[in-house]
């Protein structure tokens, strides 16, 4: 695999360096361990599966033989609140890789999950460390990427809400060549946000979106909050408007899309009334 990616990317730095594994724990962990020990901005590592995958909140990401999982070491020049800007860059560069390739019917679900037709295809995790004055050493972005699977290597309970490239074009894709694909488009991506670019990556995170003006229900931590998405702000939040027209700003959570919201909240007033 690592050749034949090698002979198809045309970049300046990305994927210079690739470790490739049969079987590993994690990508984003020997990541960085790599980039702890000085490996270079662009570095990948793939692995064929994942014995412990995670994604966002430290939840469990299966990874199973026929996907994309992997990793990229990155050293941006920017402050450690603004690494959501990566993963909204890299969500964008996969939706636009997916529709370009495939025709897929591919969107942005906030904070980093990726869509085909309603069901995850994709998930993004960005994990960084900084020094001791709190700059940034090293970002990592984990990618995982449901690219050959059989979903029945999947359990029951997720089948309804997940999806494979595999499954959506009833065939096998070519990895490498999606991957290499990719990568030149994520590079690309990460050097117009380098050069001050991140407004434009941010309008088409929103032209590329399923969540915005649509009614949705947010599980935070501590509370839930259901209204009208409204909008991203600059620091990457979601702007919900509630049903008494106040706006709330939500930093992390999981969102559900309610497609019947809006119109439950108009026959509950028309009965009140």
């Amino acid at each position: 695999m690592t050749e034949k990616i090698k002979q198809g990317l045309k970049t300046q730095f990305m994927g210079k360096k690739i470790f490739f594994f049969k079987d590993t724990h994690s990508t984003n962990d020997i990541a960085k361990e790599l980039a702890s020990k000085g490996a270079e901005a662009g570095t990948i590592v793939i692995s064929e599966k994942q014995s412990n995958g995670r994604g966002r909140l430290g939840r469990r990401w299966l990874s199973p033989e026929g996907g994309l999982w992997f990793s990229i070491i990155l050293k941006p020049r920017i402050k450690p609140n603004e690494v959501f800007k990566l993963t909204f860059l890299t969500a964008v560069v996969v939706v636009r890789t997916l529709r370009k390739k495939f025709k897929l019917n591919a969107q942005i679900k906030w904070p980093n999950d990726i869509l085909i037709n309603g069901k995850k295809v994709c998930g993004v995790l960005s994990e960084i460390i900084t020094n001791l004055s709190g700059r940034i050493n090293f970002v990592i972005i984990g990618i995982g990427i449901n690219a050959n699977i059989d979903l029945n290597s999947f359990p029951e309970r997720l089948r309804f809400s997940i999806t494979s490239i595999r499954s959506e074009l009833k065939k096998e894709i070519d990895r490498e060549d999606f991957l290499c694909t990719l990568l030149i488009e994520l590079e690309n991506y990460y050097l117009l946000l380098t050069d001050g670019g991140f407004d434009l990556i941010l309008e088409e995170w929103k032209d590329l979106n399923c969540v915005l003006d649509a009614y949705v229900e947010v599980e935070s931590l501590d509370r839930t909050i259901k209204g009208q998405a409204v909008d991203i702000a600059k620091d990457g939040a979601l702007l919900i408007k509630l049903e008494n027209g106040s706006v709330n700003r939500v930093i992390s959570g999981d969102v559900i899309l309610k497609r019947f919201y809006k119109i439950r909240l108009k026959a509950e007033s028309e009965k009140i009334s």
